[in-house]
């Protein structure tokens, strides 16, 4: 009988009779997929790989708790009137073509709006739509394809992390078998004779290989599986040579034994894997430590206002948010919490959540989820549950709402890696055929040694690494980048652009004065009420300065960027902004930096700003002048120019009267150019140019800066230190470098010792973790003193 595979999952169908479109299949699920594919025009699937599916089980009926909406209600992380978030654990994730099927979800059913892979945990993040579509619906939705979720209702809680302990089990494994192996080989090591010896020689033979055979199929299985699917995929990873150099080891190794030829290589073998197990912990272990201490220890200076029980207002990191808390959401800020609506008109925008920007209105007692934007005036809110901060972070790195930049070296690491397996095989197949002339007794030891000798995982190290602490430690001293892409970006960046108004100016030490007319109380109180729903860093300070006066509630409010605010209390509408905004056209109103009040359309008069500059901001420009171009772009006026030119050097370009798309236009130029761009602003009108910069960081000063725009937040307090987190950046660059270096100089001592034949394979095994530790510990040591000299 002819031998057949079933064409979606791979197993063998020779039994089956199911015959679809001229393909063998072997069940009917496996048939159901193909044509669920064939009919949404999505058979490319198996181009990607061979037979990639799974077979579908049967869950009629199983997943029938997913009807109580209690238990829902757990599992979600985002649920709205329309639109529902959920994370799902896959475990059948294994190669390309499940990513791709599954981030193209929305084709199988037009409720899903997006699905979003995690290959590294096996999870997919999918948005829908409630209308016509369930959590239970998407459950079986999966399952019909191949790919059932895994939910543990008992310990399953969003956002948790499974805990994967295979790789402690594969050791447990390789290291028993070995210690086991190498007491065997003791009497052939130490060449000991006698007739016991002699007699059970062979049985102490079969047992190594019966130790063996645990280690290459169970402990070793990675590799394999890894280098198979490369070269599957014609591209040569790092697994290549270690998976063939095993294999070259067992298959020797049982010929010897089978034939009587002597004691094969399985304390090699076993070594091998052995040690290259005890490093993946290693690094599995330091990477853990890293996200550790980025998830949990590196809390974002992100500020919200809390209202106390005398009605009084205090601004509070999110991370001392408790539950029953009552805090003020301003405009265009971003909701931190799960809570309830008490105060205000909320209209909320998801589209950091969910990717729609339609926004939706919310009545009092209505529960608003984390990660959403008030866009309509002040709300004020009841905290449901405390901030997790791990979630802020999963909303700011979310590749969707994300500019995709470059990742240069990270990419280049990628290429010497994949350079150095074709070099180091190339290598290894010339000095065996020389052995195999030469001396045929080492050929197989110089092989193994070379391939093993020489991977590129201490290559392959240097840059996560390197990156990795840095970003911890840039966090401990309040500088939050969002990942390692950034901090290369950052070295690469030769002009740096900065706003004016709550970047390079203090809010908190700024004065003001007033001149017109004399606001009556009702006008004073509207005038608080309007600046008290702002973000705005002129209207924070004018805010605050004002004197206490009773809050009312705005019948309307709308705020219009990089002009001014306006807003409605009964009767009564006041216009808060620039000059033309107001109605306001006498000259001197663009000699200084001002906020003009107009009040049903009859001007009042102006806050005149006489604007602190940051300590150290000379100093600063001063040092940045020898390698940056610099420029001040503002949308204020041109009142404080000629202080501005006082105060910082000579090539510094100054503008005024910048538009939000004006800067997103300059920095486009420049960028079209040739130039690398690093924008500085507050995170709220320079939200365009932030994006659109190489890289954009946002002073935080007490305000809510969380924006997906920004790649990262500075404190405003560290505002001085920018040039010295420039130079780390620059200096973490030149110790991947000078690891790649020394992993080179490792690996050309190395091979002259495989290649002469002077190199045991199991030596080899052990130098090889040896040298990947040896580049961590040198990147750790090297970013860490980095960073007792930003200290």
């Amino acid at each position: 009988m002819e031998h057949k595979t079933c064409f979606h999952c791979g197993l063998d169908s020779t039994t089956s009779e199911i015959i679809y479109d001229d393909k063998s299949f072997c069940c009917n699920g496996c048939k159901t997929v193909y044509e669920i594919f064939s009919a949404n025009d999505l058979t490319c699937y198996y181009d990607l790989q061979n037979a990639p599916g799974t077979t579908p089980k049967e869950i009629e009926g199983k997943y029938n708790f997913l009807d109580n909406p209690k238990i829902v209600e757990r599992l979600l992380e985002f649920n709205d009137e329309k639109t529902q978030i959920v994370t799902l654990y896959i475990p059948h994730i294994h190669c390309s073509s499940c990513i791709w099927i599954l981030e193209n979800l929305n084709k199988l059913h037009p409720s899903v709006s997006s699905s979003i892979v995690n290959f590294g945990k096996k999870t997919v993040r999918v948005n829908y739509h409630t209308e016509h579509f369930s959590l239970k619906d998407l459950v079986k939705l999966l399952s019909s394809i191949g790919y059932e979720p895994f939910i543990s209702l008992d310990d399953y809680s969003v956002g948790k992390k499974n805990v994967d302990r295979s790789l402690i089990y594969k050791l447990g494994v390789a290291g028993f078998a070995f210690g086991n192996i190498m007491f065997l080989s003791f009497p052939e090591y130490f060449q000991v004779s006698g007739f016991w010896i002699e007699k059970y020689a062979p049985v102490f033979r079969w047992l190594m290989f019966v130790f063996s055979l645990p280690v290459v199929f169970y402990s070793a299985q990675d590799y394999f599986i890894s280098a198979y699917k490369g070269i599957r995929s014609k591209i040569l990873n790092i697994d290549v040579p270690i998976a063939l150099g095993a294999a070259v080891l067992f298959v020797r190794s049982t010929a010897e034994i089978i034939f009587d030829i002597g004691t094969g290589f399985f304390d090699s073998l076993s070594g091998l894997i052995f040690f290259l197990l005890l490093g993946k912990f290693f690094q599995q272990k330091t990477y853990a430590f890293l996200s550790f201490e980025r998830d949990y220890k590196s809390y974002f200076p992100i500020g919200i206002t809390k209202i106390l029980s005398d009605n009084s207002e205090t601004s509070i990191q999110v991370y001392d948010i408790e539950k029953g808390d009552r805090l003020l959401i301003r405009n265009e800020e971003l909701i931190p919490v799960d809570c309830i609506l008490i105060k205000g008109n909320a209209r909320i925008d998801y589209s950091f959540v969910t990717g729609e920007s339609e926004a939706v209105s919310k009545q009092s007692s209505d529960k608003l989820f984390a990660g959403g934007k008030q866009l309509d005036g002040s709300i004020e809110v009841d905290v449901l549950k405390t901030v997790e901060q791990s979630y802020l972070i999963q909303l700011w790195s979310n590749d969707v709402f994300s500019k995709n930049k470059e990742d240069g070296f990270i990419t280049l690491t990628n290429a010497i890696s994949k350079r150095f397996t074709i070099a180091v095989l190339s290598i290894a197949i010339i000095a065996t055929s020389y052995w195999l002339f030469s001396d045929s007794s080492k050929a197989l030891n110089v092989f193994t040694s070379v391939l093993i000798i020489a991977c590129p995982c201490a290559i392959a190290l240097a840059a996560p690494f390197t990156f990795g602490n840095l970003l911890r430690i840039f966090g401990k001293l309040k500088f939050y980048a969002k990942n390692a892409s950034v901090i290369e970006q950052l070295a690469a960046v030769d002009t740096i652009i900065f706003d004016k108004t709550g970047t390079i100016t203090a809010n908190k030490e700024t004065s003001i004065e007033y001149i017109g007319l004399e606001l009556s109380e009702d006008e004073e109180a509207l005038l608080k009420s309007t600046l008290r729903n702002s973000n705005h860093p002129l209207s924070r300070s004018l805010y605050s300065l004002l004197n206490e006066n009773d809050i009312v509630t705005l019948d309307t409010y709308e705020e219009h960027i990089g002009k001014g605010i306006e807003a409605k209390h009964n009767q009564d509408s006041i216009k808060i902004g620039s000059a033309p905004f107001v109605g306001y056209t006498s000259e001197a109103a663009t000699l200084n930096t001002a906020v003009h009040v107009s009040t049903n359309n009859k001007y009042k008069g102006s806050f005149t700003f006489y604007n602190k500059y940051r300590k150290g901001l000379s100093k600063l420009f001063n040092k940045l002048k020898k390698e940056y171009d610099l420029v001040i772009l503002s949308g204020d006026n041109a009142g404080e120019k000629e202080n501005l030119t006082k105060l910082l050097p000579a090539k510094t370009k100054l503008f005024f009267n910048q538009q939000p798309e004006d800067k997103l236009e300059y920095i486009k130029h420049h960028q079209n150019s040739g130039a690398k761009v690093l924008m500085i602003g507050d995170g709220l009108n320079d939200a365009g140019a932030l994006a659109q910069s190489n890289v954009g960081i946002a002073i935080s000063e007490n305000v809510n800066v969380f924006s997906p725009a920004c790649d990262a937040i500075l404190d405003a307090t560290k505002f001085n230190q920018l040039y010295h987190f420039i130079k780390a950046s620059k200096q973490a660059i030149k110790i991947i470098k000078w690891s790649f270096l020394l992993s080179l100089i490792y690996n050309c001592i190395g091979l002259y010792f495989a290649i002469t034949g002077q190199l045991a394979p199991v030596i080899a095994a052990i130098l090889m973790p040896l040298s990947s530790i040896s580049i961590v510990v040198f990147t750790t040591i090297c970013t860490n003193i980095l960073g007792r000299k930003l200290k």
